[in-house]
């Protein structure tokens, strides 16, 4: 793997392995507050950057030995309103610039897996910031988000709510292999 490619994919690790521990805290935070519908979707979306970051990790599997992994992150615990910001921030950070230019250098330097684990976690990351200001709207109001059964898709981290369809439109995976968040 080229050192660039290997470069961003451990920063994404680290970002994404990062958010995933910042919004299940962030879910607890909400649930304290009496909003249970964006804790629960703290937890399904930390559940999909779980699966960034083990994606981003395994696409390293030939890549050994000790590394600083330098990655942006959003740090404090705020109110749930708060916190949505922090999450929207890094949704669009990921959105606009981190996963277009790493993207870009893997398909520039030939890693095909590199450039599809990119891939998949940028189609999630666009779902999750739409999510995350529905409840930032409601959270302003004081009111927690109308939110139906959460789906997330367990190979690319697809997002969805509602029902799941048949095949996921990201990795292709049948329906059965996403998991939802009630």
């Amino acid at each position: 793997m080229r050192d660039m490619v290997a470069a961003d994919l451990r920063s994404a690790f680290g970002g994404e392995s990062q958010a995933h521990m910042r919004y299940v805290i962030y879910a607890q935070k909400a649930k304290d507050e009496g909003f249970d519908n964006i804790s629960r979707l703290f937890t399904a979306i930390a559940d999909a950057e779980r699966i960034h970051s083990t994606n981003h990790f395994s696409t390293m599997a030939d890549v050994g030995g000790a590394f600083l992994v330098a990655s942006i992150a959003g740090f404090g615990l705020g109110s749930t309103s708060e916190n949505l910001d922090v999450a929207i921030e890094g949704e669009t950070f990921e959105i606009n610039e981190m996963y277009p230019a790493y993207r870009a250098v893997a398909k520039a330097q030939g890693e095909d897996e590199a450039e599809k684990s990119f891939k998949w976690a940028y189609m999630a990351e666009k779902t999750h910031a739409v999510f995350f200001k529905k409840a930032k709207k409601a959270s302003e109001k004081g009111k927690d988000v109308e939110l139906g059964v959460m789906w997330i898709c367990q190979t690319c981290g697809h997002t969805v709510e509602g029902e799941p369809p048949d095949q996921c439109p990201v990795c292709q995976e049948p329906k059965e292999v996403f998991n939802s968040f009630e």
